[in-house]
């Protein structure tokens, strides 16, 4: 029975513990609101790559927002091992500003942070690499009109570690990712969303057979319900392309064991949670 580390459930539970103790004790001012979130998701997709072997996730983050549009957050979830060396869990930071041209368009800038405590790719037991963390960190930018929105992220680091000690042709700074996605509301309380993204990694990934190509498309179709109370749920569709490089032989490999999997094989992901 796959059970959830309990890093992350003490990370969750110190995440609404924040929010809820500043709530109780009034400390935002009447122009800024702190708000928290948890989640249960059947399986954990980053642009469209699985985070957890198809296991369960469990999720969560603090919000801090202004009226003037400045924002800043923290979130959490578990990770599998077999992607990330030593580690079992993602904490992610970032803040930034959403401001408006008018009603229907507005645009945002921000930078977003990913860090992995403990996770080494030197700490694979099936491959040999140098001492280099799959921490990353993005600068990003974008608009919107109404329910559809444009956002192109750049990472600042190395794509999540991916440089020649790693096995690529060299270092991936400046890897873009486009992220174009529609949310259209279909009532007050259910929303149709869409999504495409692409990645374009500034290195490829080198075989005995030749260089891969790094780069992918993923897709993802959601249907999203919101509840009274603060309770929501979804289902989506979440697939990616580019077999070669995320399925076996090449790709797919596991950094702690022999195990092997189709990580961007479609797959159907449930999803509830509660915003406090």
């Amino acid at each position: 029975m796959y059970q959830i580390s309990l890093l992350t459930l003490a990370a969750a539970s110190l995440l609404a513990a924040v929010s809820n103790t500043a709530c109780a004790e009034d400390v935002p001012a009447a122009s800024s609101t702190i708000t928290s979130n948890i989640n249960l998701v059947s399986d954990y997709r980053f642009r469209g790559i699985d985070q957890t072997w198809g296991q369960p996730a469990l999720q969560g983050g603090v919000d801090y927002t202004r009226d003037s549009g400045l924002y800043a957050g923290i979130w959490a979830s578990n990770v599998s091992g077999n992607s990330y060396a030593g580690g079992n869990l993602e904490l992610d930071y970032y803040a930034g500003y959403n401001g408006k041209i008018s009603d229907d368009i507005g645009f945002t800038l921000g930078g977003y942070g990913y860090y992995y405590p403990g996770a080494n790719y030197n700490k694979s037991s099936q491959f040999v690499y140098p001492s280099q963390s799959f921490d990353n960190f993005e600068v990003n930018a974008g608009v919107s009109w109404k329910w559809i929105s444009y956002k192109l992220s750049v990472s600042t680091t190395d794509y999540f570690g991916a440089n020649s000690g790693t096995g690529y042709t060299g270092d991936t700074k400046g890897t873009l990712y486009h992220d174009l996605s529609v949310n259209y509301p279909l009532m007050d309380d259910l929303t149709l969303g869409m999504h495409v993204g692409r990645i374009d990694v500034t290195a490829d990934y080198v075989t005995g057979n030749g260089n891969i190509s790094a780069d992918y498309t993923d897709y993802k179709l959601s249907l999203a319900k919101t509840f009274t109370g603060g309770w929501n749920a979804s289902v989506a569709y979440v697939t990616a392309s580019n077999n070669t490089f995320f399925r076996p032989p090449v790709g797919g490999a596991s950094l702690a064991s022999s195990e092997t999997r189709d990580l961007n094989k479609g797959v159907l992901i449930v999803q509830a949670g509660h915003t406090f």
